[in-house]
């Protein structure tokens, strides 16, 4: 069986990125034991991911690059806000627990939209904060193998996502 529209996937691999100049780090690596399991066609990875995984069949091994415009895009400066401290009080009080550099939050846009966001720094009066995805900018390689592919079944398909074993479970 291959890889194609509607199959579930399994794949074991090891996920590095490049930010401009810098070395290669590793960002995510897999198992044959836990493996990344997802629907093929359903819109839920990278398109180039998908189009270097399409036809492989259980057994064959990849190798490929995906550049940050076709990945999860470039930095954009845009993207990053000093909110001022008084959005980050609890009771009146200045949330340090929660709210310190490194710290991913949950944060609502002027629409009520939820999105997260990475605390970059806390000042005297502002908190600035990153709101691109956190492989923005990153060059990605993906290295691995196809472990098993399974047609999809009909509840997956309704939902568009993988249930069972390593993925959705209601």
């Amino acid at each position: 069986m291959k890889i194609d529209k509607n199959k579930v996937v399994s794949v074991n691999y090891h996920l590095t990125g490049k930010l401009d100049q810098e070395p290669e780090e590793l960002i995510e690596q897999t198992s044959n034991e836990e493996p990344f399991v997802f629907l093929f066609g359903a819109g839920g990875m990278l398109e180039d991911f998908e189009k270097n995984m399409a036809g492989k069949q259980a057994g064959d091994a990849f190798d490929f690059h995906i550049k940050a415009g076709k990945a999860y895009g470039d930095h954009n400066s845009d993207y990053v806000a000093e909110i001022p401290k008084e959005a980050f009080h609890v009771e009146g009080k200045f949330d340090a627990e929660r709210v310190k550099e490194g710290e991913e939050l949950p944060m609502l846009d002027s629409e009520g939209h939820q999105m997260q966001g990475m605390v970059v720094e806390v000042g005297d009066k502002h908190v600035v904060m990153d709101f691109n995805h956190p492989l923005a900018g990153y060059d990605l390689h993906f290295v691995g193998s196809v472990l098993e592919i399974r047609d999809a079944t009909a509840e997956e398909l309704e939902h568009g996502h993988v249930h069972g074993p390593h993925g959705h479970h209601h």
